[in-house]
């Protein structure tokens, strides 16, 4: 039985939490592998709205186990407080339900500090972050310095971590004029948290081993996406994690021989939210209408996200470094009405054509986008479950996405409903 990748192929805000919540209902362990609680995934499940961060999209289906990896930096007092609002909403959490990797960095009240004050004080060009400290965590954490979840369990190695913490931070804040770190503060702070953390503590990389061999059908969910990996994004303007799939072996314990199937979820236009290029945005009434028709407001932050018409370079370009087998289409219904549809096919900068985007942050700011000119289709696709259902302009206009991206359409998603799909290939079936 196949394993399968779930990846974002633009800059996140694809509509995973749908099609994640789509596919768990046959899996049986659902895993994040990287990032924090900066993502965000809506679910609608029975007209009832869940919004997720940390928590793995399955952990609203009974029966399944959710596992957050040691990819991802974990906010405990985020997790909690996500954990007491779906309890609130009849969702039932529990060590049996969820595991937490023992090895997973933890976010702390001084990354959210740090990250902020360097973005209020960066006079050169702001990145544009959540502000939550998932990049200082990282970095702690690359720094060799970073307080893990099993360190909870002990307070004599809880005092070492904090104390090679404290030598970087307290330098660090000085520079930025902040008031040096509370220590016994932190320390109260963690030892309060820890016995409502650590019950779900395990060695994820053991169960999830365990579980392979067993033949458990394993749901790898990425957060972000991928032109925000802190390689292959448009950097600087990225996270600070790895968001392309071979992060899903690493980020939880596996080897890459268990992934089977990379899925990649791809919005029938694109947006971004923050800071960075991007060279199909639209700034006039097309890319209002296509914001106010998708609902274009982010998940944990509530920012407006930018819009513009679809870029099959960019997603060419992730579908090849995510090794995507089959994309997920999502929102084809926001385009519904439109007289005319464009596609960026290439980039043009001083004469000189592009089919992909180049890496130097100068030129990506410079490049224009070389458009086709598609017929649009003026019939509804909301809540299309088969071909049949589609419009004969609608079925072109993704037929020409895959010829560009160079990868098939596995699954196509016509409205915010999990049971508002067209299955085309099944991806668990390997």
């Amino acid at each position: 039985m196949a394993n399968v990748v779930v990846v974002g192929a633009q800059w996140g805000d694809e509509g995973k939490g749908k099609i994640v919540d789509w596919l768990s209902e046959r899996a049986d362990v659902i895993a994040r592998f990287q990032g924090g609680h900066n993502a965000g995934h809506t679910l609608v499940i029975g007209g009832v709205t869940y919004k997720l961060s940390l928590l793995p999209s399955g952990i609203v289906r009974g029966g399944k186990l959710s596992v957050i990896g040691n990819g991802v930096v974990l906010d405990p007092w985020a997790l909690l407080a996500e954990i007491d609002k779906l309890t609130a909403q009849g969702v039932a959490i529990s060590p049996e339900n969820l595991m937490i990797a023992e090895n997973a960095p933890l976010i702390l009240p001084i990354h959210g500090e740090l990250d902020r004050a360097r973005e209020s004080q960066n006079a050169v060009a702001k990145i544009g972050t959540t502000g939550r400290g998932i990049g200082p965590a990282y970095e702690d954490k690359v720094g060799r310095r970073v307080i893990r979840v099993a360190d909870l369990a002990d307070p004599a190695t809880l005092d070492l971590r904090i104390d090679r913490l404290m030598t970087h931070h307290n330098a660090l804040r000085a520079g930025l004029g902040l008031e040096p770190v509370d220590r016994d503060a932190l320390k109260a702070q963690l030892l309060e948290i820890a016995p409502k953390v650590l019950p779900f503590a395990a060695p994820v990389w053991k169960v999830m081993n365990e579980a392979r061999r067993a033949g458990k059908r394993i749901l790898f969910e990425g957060a972000q996406g991928s032109l925000l990996d802190v390689d292959f994004g448009t950097y600087p303007f990225v996270t600070s994690s790895t968001t392309t799939a071979g992060m899903a072996a690493s980020g939880t314990g596996l080897g890459p021989t268990a992934i089977d199937f990379v899925l990649g979820i791809v919005k029938a236009y694109t947006t971004r939210v923050g800071e960075g290029p991007f060279p199909t945005e639209l700034k006039d009434a097309d890319g209002q209408r296509l914001g106010e028709r998708g609902h274009e407001f982010g998940t944990v932050t509530g920012r407006k996200r930018r819009c513009g018409w679809f870029d099959a370079v960019l997603v060419r370009q992730t579908c090849a470094t995510s090794g995507v087998s089959g994309i997920a289409l999502t929102k084809l219904d926001v385009l519904d009405g439109f007289e005319t549809l464009k596609i960026c096919t290439g980039y043009e900068l001083n004469g000189t054509v592009y089919d992909y985007l180049p890496t130097a942050a100068d030129l990506q700011a410079k490049v224009t986008p070389i458009y086709e000119t598609h017929e649009g289709w003026q019939e509804s696709t909301v809540g299309a479950r088969s071909w049949a259902d589609l419009p004969a302009a609608a079925i072109k206009y993704v037929r020409r996405i895959e010829e560009l991206i160079q990868c098939p359409v596995a699954l196509l998603s016509t409205s915010p409903e999990r049971d508002d799909t067209i299955l085309v290939t099944d991806p668990f079936a390997g």
